[in-house]
């Protein structure tokens, strides 16, 4: 396991902390997404197709921090749109790290060298720098050349530095067993401390539909890939049982509060990945969000998703309840040959609700209104 022994027994006391509490339902990791400005368009990215009003929209530090007060959770991954933009950036971390959170600061990397001088090594800080293959193709999937190359300098850099430093790697349709398996050796060589590693999820405004992965082809893939690894101990910041359903071998449930989302717009429902209206406070969203419906086989635009976000909660709950199987997974690695686990029947699944744009429109609106009151109040102060 790639995760640091202080993080893996602070954040098992706090799920343990809620099971003895009789919580249902508990946040495990915060997705904070400060900006939705980035500086790259992947075809694949479902998060920078706003209005410029929008793009433009930043949250606070004290919005950041009060956010991950609210929710608690031990863990804190700032993605966006490109979070090295913010300009406040490093206050967000330092306040939060503070606070002993655990951040993952998902970047680009085109930055980083840049802004590097920011931060401070900690046990409690991971820059997790996105990189979806080897140089081909991960230029390919961000659309523009030369970033593996700034990506994987700066990986050297801040791991000389003494940064704690992870990949984030998202697979889509055209991912090859053998190119990943080559790819995760690399990884590997740049002396990383772990992989994150996620099958593409298909935002219904990504510009190419055509990239995203079916479960099933996600299952085999999966299963190629490991079956390549097998010896090679590749390091993955996720838990064992994430990986073992990746490859087919759990019929998990998603955790869609287990990840719950803050951004510009509010909390996010349900999840980071589908943004289906917005509440103004976290315990608004937990307590008036109709969670029973949605997930794969409940709701279609949930068919074919596998994404860490939504299952790895999932996973580490079983991990809790269940460590034998768990540490079976860890000695063994996962099962390569037997059946698949049953799949989740899509039969009774409610069709997709298209809502994205009206919250769109109504955040406009609402910005609209407060600029026209802001001139309305200059021209009284002027009078």
């Amino acid at each position: 396991m790639a995760v640091p022994l202080i993080q893996q027994l602070r954040v098992g006391a706090y799920v343990f902390k809620q099971r003895l509490l009789g919580v249902k339902r508990y946040p495990l990791v915060l997705m904070l997404e400060p900006l939705f400005r980035c500086n790259l368009a992947c075809p694949g990215c479902g998060k920078i197709d706003y209005p410029d009003e929008i793009l433009n929209r930043r949250l606070s530090v004290d919005e950041c921090v009060a956010a991950a007060e609210e929710c608690g959770a031990p863990i804190v991954s700032i993605p966006g749109g490109e979070p090295l933009i913010h300009r406040e950036i490093g206050e967000v971390v330092e306040a939060l790290v503070a606070r002993k959170k655990f951040i993952y600061l998902c970047t680009n990397a085109l930055l980083l060298e840049k802004k590097l001088h920011l931060f401070k090594p900690t046990p409690y800080l991971t820059f997790s720098i996105h990189l979806d293959g080897l140089k081909e193709e991960h230029d390919c999937a961000v659309d523009q050349e030369g970033v593996f190359e700034i990506a994987t300098r700066a990986i050297r850099k801040a791991r000389d530095a003494g940064f704690r430093v992870n990949v984030n790697s998202t697979l889509f349709d055209n991912a090859e067993a053998e190119r990943t398996a080559a790819f995760f050796d690399y990884c590997m060589s740049l002396g990383i401390e772990g992989i994150t590693v996620s099958p593409g999820y298909a935002y219904e405004r990504a510009p190419k539909q055509e990239h995203f992965l079916s479960r099933q082809k996600t299952k085999q893939l999966f299963r190629d890939i490991f079956r390549l690894g097998k010896g090679k101990n590749w390091r993955f910041s996720q838990s064992t049982l994430f990986l073992d359903f990746l490859a087919g071998n759990q019929s998990y449930h998603c955790t869609p509060w287990g990840n719950p989302t803050r951004n510009v717009f509010g909390w996010q429902r349900p999840c980071y990945l589908l943004g289906e209206g917005f509440a103004s406070s976290y315990q608004e969203l937990m307590a008036e969000t109709d969670w029973d419906s949605y997930g794969t086989g409940k709701y279609e635009k949930c068919a074919e998703c596998m994404v860490h976000c939504g299952y790895e909660a999932t996973a580490v709950s079983d991990t809790v309840a269940h460590p034998l199987k768990a540490l079976k997974v860890l000695l063994k690695g996962p099962e390569l040959d037997a059946p698949m686990a049953p799949e989740i029947s899509l039969e009774h699944q409610r069709p997709a609700e298209y809502i994205f744009e009206s919250n769109v429109q109504k955040t406009l609106s609402e910005l609209h209104a407060e600029a026209e009151q802001r001139k309305q109040e200059q021209k009284s102060d002027a009078a």
